[in-house]
């Protein structure tokens, strides 16, 4: 008698071209047991077709679309990685809001609705940011040590902001959606949150955003091009490498619900200043050029995040752990990868 064939969980996954969601879909097919339905603006690579079930271009402001999606597919988890980043955002605010706030209230009620017609609650995993964080000035930072989840939410930033509100809509619609209504009663989603550190990919090229300091002073150096980094060589936030977020990701979203105390998680890894990433860097790289021109705005954002976070709860709750600290996050994850993409380069 042949048995039956599992079931695979289908994921959702918004922003999928993005750093985090290129290295998710790998880990999701290494991990077996998911079908993977994938949506951004731009077409998914061809060398990514193989990973998923299905791919669509579009847009996350498009109701009609997700609706279409969520009619085609039935949807047990979403990775909602869709966002405007902080540097375009506040050049852009309106765009941003819309983007991060309007999108992700689609995205939610998406899921809220299929979580209804399922019976059972979609779970729903969305990467916050330092960025809620808004420490006034450089001595209250050094006060603040590592900041605890509740502590210093009065973000400066519009993607601060939106990430912030996100956090509480997501705590609003799996614990108090339609209260009210005649479906008081129905099923609810199940909203996780992680408020990633500034994130350093091998894999990826940075972006431009107000964190890739870090990530870009080793791509430069790794080309033979002058750096000129934005912040001064004191300014301090935490890291994490690429595979790390993605771990994190994963286990948050295997762990149970009756093990969370909260919707919303710190996690850390190292925390380390732009002047200590330029003098490791400069021994990987001894010909690397690295100097500095603060720029006062992008500058100022980063000296409101906080030096260092306290994920206690993340560990308490779900045992989270990073593999990768700061020594091997840039000998053994860094540099050999970036060293080989650019040797690679035609």
């Amino acid at each position: 008698m042949v048995a039956p064939r599992m079931a695979k969980t289908v994921v959702l996954v918004t922003g999928a071209n993005g750093e985090i969601g290129r290295s998710l879909l790998h880990t999701l097919a290494r991990s077996g047991g998911y079908d993977a339905v994938t949506l951004d603006l731009t077409p998914l690579p061809e060398a990514a077709r193989p990973l998923v079930t299905a791919s669509y271009a579009g847009n996350i402001m498009d109701r009609y679309l997700l609706d279409q999606l969520a009619a085609h597919h039935e949807v047990d988890m979403v990775f909602h990685l869709a966002a405007l980043l902080s540097t375009r955002g506040e050049r852009d605010p309106e765009l941003a809001h819309q983007v991060n706030v309007e999108g992700t209230l689609n995205v939610l009620r998406m899921a809220q609705n299929q979580s209804s017609r399922l019976g059972r609650p979609v779970r729903f995993l969305f990467p916050s940011s330092i960025a809620v964080y808004g420490v006034p000035d450089a001595a209250e930072k050094r006060r603040a040590g590592r900041v605890r989840e509740p502590e210093w939410n009065v973000p400066i930033t519009m993607y601060g902001c939106n990430k912030l509100y996100c956090e509480h809509l997501g705590r609003y619609f799996t614990f108090h959606a339609r209260q009210l209504g005649a479906l008081s009663a129905a099923a609810r989603l199940d909203f996780r949150a992680l408020r990633f550190p500034g994130l350093i990919s091998a894999e990826t090229v940075p972006t431009g955003g107000t964190s890739d300091f870090g990530p870009e002073m080793i791509h430069a150096a790794a080309q033979g091009v002058p750096y000129t980094c934005f912040v001064e060589p004191e300014a301090t936030i935490p890291f994490m490498a690429m595979p790390d977020a993605v771990r994190a990701l994963m286990e948050l979203a295997r762990a149970d619900r009756d093990r969370l105390s909260t919707c919303v998680y710190n996690i850390g890894a190292f925390s380390v200043s732009a002047g200590q990433i330029a003098e490791r860097v400069r021994r990987a790289f001894p010909d690397a050029q690295i100097d500095y021109k603060p720029d006062p705005v992008r500058a100022r954002i980063v000296g409101s995040w906080p030096e260092d976070v306290n994920d206690e709860r993340a560990r308490a709750d779900w045992g989270w752990r990073p593999s990768y600290e700061w020594e091997r996050a840039f000998d053994e994850y860094l540099v050999p990868s970036v060293r080989a993409r650019y040797a690679a380069a035609p």
